[in-house]
């Protein structure tokens, strides 16, 4: 599964990078996020019930909040609520007979919500000045 995140998801087949430095330095990257990826989607499968504080960021909280609608009967808070908010973000349907959220909804889950939180960053610097 690591294997498949690191390939389809971060795309390492198709970097254009020339020196052997500069391959280790972006791998080592992706692994990083890849590990990222898989961990938070069976974090989601094992430990449902865990604070969200566990798995993600204050933004990585705050931002689906406010993006994706709540459920009516929404439960607690916890870190499956947010996880499943960030695989919604990258096209999780989350009706009441599918599986839980895969690596591949949560990798564009989280990838949408990374560009979401510098786009606000970015754009709340150039309101403030």
């Amino acid at each position: 599964m690591f294997d498949k995140i690191l390939k389809s998801g971060c795309k390492a087949e198709e970097s254009k990078l020339r020196t052997a430095q500069r391959l280790i330095n972006l791998m080592s990257l992706f692994c990083i996020l890849s590990w990222r990826v898989f961990w938070m989607t069976m974090l989601n499968r094992s430990a449902p019930d865990a604070p969200p504080t566990l798995a993600l960021t204050a933004t990585e909280i705050g931002v689906p909040d406010r993006l994706v609608n709540d459920k009516p009967k929404a439960r607690q808070k916890r870190l499956s609520h947010y996880l499943i908010k960030i695989a919604r973000l990258g096209s999780y349907l989350a009706r009441a007979s599918d599986p839980p959220p895969g690596n591949t909804v949560m990798w564009r889950g989280l990838s949408r919500l990374t560009d979401i939180a510098i786009g606000a960053l970015v754009g709340g610097e150039f309101v403030g000045n």
